[in-house]
This record gives structure tokens, sequence and C-alpha cells, in this order.
């Protein structure tokens, strides 16, 4: 009887207007904020886009991965130097903003072009901590060992690097000027660039007008580059080249966005009110 009366008093005290009270706040949250918003079409897209290139690819090249034993590993492998490269920075600056650390980090002799030093020696480390284990699990799992590219190898990793940091800078810069909310354009902006990188598939599949815009991305150049390599045509100086070039360039720009808006909310006092 005791329980019966439990489960009654129970059922009795549920309240649909509460339970709509705590909807409707989460909607004013995804009102408020554009990324949320944004992030729930975003993945569905991406991915389609991205297997819908990688199948059109393969039903007209059927014969292309066998004509490189691991062309697709050595892209995931290159892929993820460049994902950790961009998590590595963002993540270790959003690390201070959940702790509440930038007030302190802004009155202390820390200059901001230190920091931004510091975030890229964070995001090396992680990307190392990151990657090699899973390059050195894919020897003998698959036989397959990425550091056969040689030399070659040093100049994917490197481009590749820069790549996810100047991401990785541009992502750090938009949070901290629309806050927390904004987080997830960690993850947002680097698969952004993924089906008009050519990780799985040369760049001549996209249409005209997207080779266009893969033609400004970096990470397009050193996977083609990659590519040539292993299909044994040889490492490509162009191909490299154009590739450093682009990244110099971003680079200096998502710096200068970067040191430019920590600047801003320094001098407003945004910093100390930034936290969870």
């Amino acid at each position: 009887m005791r329980r019966e009366g439990i489960r009654q008093s129970t059922f009795r005290l549920f309240a649909w207007h509460r339970v709509g009270a705590m909807v409707l706040r989460h909607l004013y949250l995804l009102r408020s904020s554009w990324p949320r918003l944004v992030e729930m079409a975003y993945w569905p897209i991406v991915q389609m886009i991205m297997w819908g290139f990688i199948t059109q690819f393969f039903l007209t090249h059927s014969g292309w991965v066998a004509q490189a034993s691991g062309v697709l590993l050595g892209a995931v492998l290159l892929w993820d130097v460049m994902f950790r490269g961009n998590l590595g920075l963002s993540l270790s600056f959003m690390e201070e903003m959940w702790s509440r650390n930038l007030g302190h980090l802004s009155v202390s002799p820390l200059r901001p072009i230190e920091l931004v030093a510091a975030l890229i020696g964070m995001s090396l480390i992680r990307t190392v901590i990151g990657v090699l284990p899973a390059a050195l699990l894919a020897i003998p799992l698959y036989h397959f060992s990425i550091f056969e590219l040689g030399l070659p190898l040093l100049t994917f990793f490197a481009n590749l690097m820069m790549s996810g940091w100047c991401v990785g800078l541009a992502v750090s810069a938009l949070v901290l000027r629309f806050g927390l909310g904004a987080e997830s354009l960690a993850w947002v902006m680097i698969f952004a660039l993924a089906p008009l990188s050519g990780i799985y598939y040369p760049i001549d599949v996209l249409p005209g007008w997207l080779q266009v815009v893969a033609s400004a991305l970096p990470p397009s150049y050193v996977f083609e580059g990659m590519r040539e390599v292993m299909f044994g045509h040889g490492f490509r100086v162009d191909l490299f080249a154009t590739a450093l070039a682009l990244n110099l360039l971003y680079l200096a720009a998502s710096a200068g966005l970067f040191l430019h808006i920590f600047q801003v909310a320094r001098q407003r006092g945004l910093l100390l009110n930034m936290g969870e």
C-alpha cells in the first residue's frame, strides 16, 4: 500500500507545464546561439557531401585503391594530423576559459603572442601523442607504414599542422568573441574543409566551382602530393611550395585575428567574465 501511494504521489507531482518550461528554456538557448542552430543541420550535410563524392569517385575508379596499397590509411592518418592540430590548439585555449584563467593570464607578464606560441606548442605535443600510436598500430594490423613515405612525410606533417593551427586560432578567436556557446566550432570548421581537401579522392572529382575553392586550401595540395608519392610519381615540390605559401598567409591572418580580438576583450574586461 505504501509503495502504491508513493507511485500515485509521484504521478500527481508530474507536471507537463514544468516539462514545457524546460523545453522552452533550451529553445531560447538555440534561438540565441547561431552556432548551435547551424550544428544541428551541419553534420548530416557534411557527411552526405563527402561520402557522395567518395561514392562517385569509386564508381568510376574501382581499381584506384589497388594501385597504391594503403592510400586510404595514409589519408586517414594525415587527416588526423590536421584534425588533432586544430583540436590541440583550440581545446588548450578553451581549457583556459573553462577554468576561468584568462583573466589571470591577462594581468600576468605573459604576452598574447607568447600565449599563441604556447598553444601551438601544446597542439604539437597533443598531436604526436594522439597520432603516433595509431600510425604504429597500423603496421602490425594492416602491414602499412606511413613512415615509408620518407622525408616527404615531414613536409606533409608540417603543412597539415600549420593548417590545423590556422583553423584552431580562428576558432579560438570566435569563441573569445561569441563566448563558449561557439565552442562547437572547433569541430564544425575543421570538418567543413574535409570534403574540399581531397582526402580520399582527387580534387578533379569536385564540380568546377568547388575546385576553385579547393585550390585556395593548403590541405588539398598536401593530399594530392601524398598520392603522387604513393603512386610512385615522386615528390612534387610545386605542390609543397603552394601549400606552404598558403599556410603562412593564413597563419599570419588567423594569428592577427586572434591577437586583435584578445586585445579588444582585455580592454573591455571581457576576459574576467568568461568561464564554463
